[in-house]
């Protein structure tokens, strides 16, 4: 709580790294999901058999380019904004 007992928060909210988002339209219980998050990266390195021993993979260019990709369009998405434009003008999320 801030100063006057207001609750603050503190930590991420809404992101691709913290939480999971998929298209409405194309979900299908109980199977995957097409996701805007981090799940590409983990998929990528669950198909090398990563151990999750510390290093990690060297992620290539592709993932890289792929999960760019997914987190424009999640930041498109949820703010109805062109990614293109907020890094013209990042106030733009503030109006």
């Amino acid at each position: 709580l801030d100063p006057d007992e207001r609750l603050v928060l503190g930590d991420e909210i809404l992101t691709p790294d913290s939480s999971r988002f998929w298209p409405a339209a194309a979900y299908a219980p109980g199977g995957p999901q097409p996701s805007y998050d981090k799940q590409y990266v983990r998929d990528y390195c669950e198909r090398l058999g990563w151990d999750k021993t510390a290093p990690g993979p060297t992620v290539p260019a592709d993932v890289v380019a792929g999960t760019r990709k997914r987190y424009v369009e999640a930041f498109e998405l949820l703010t109805e904004l062109a990614f293109d434009a907020y890094l013209a003008d990042p106030d733009l999320v503030l109006r």
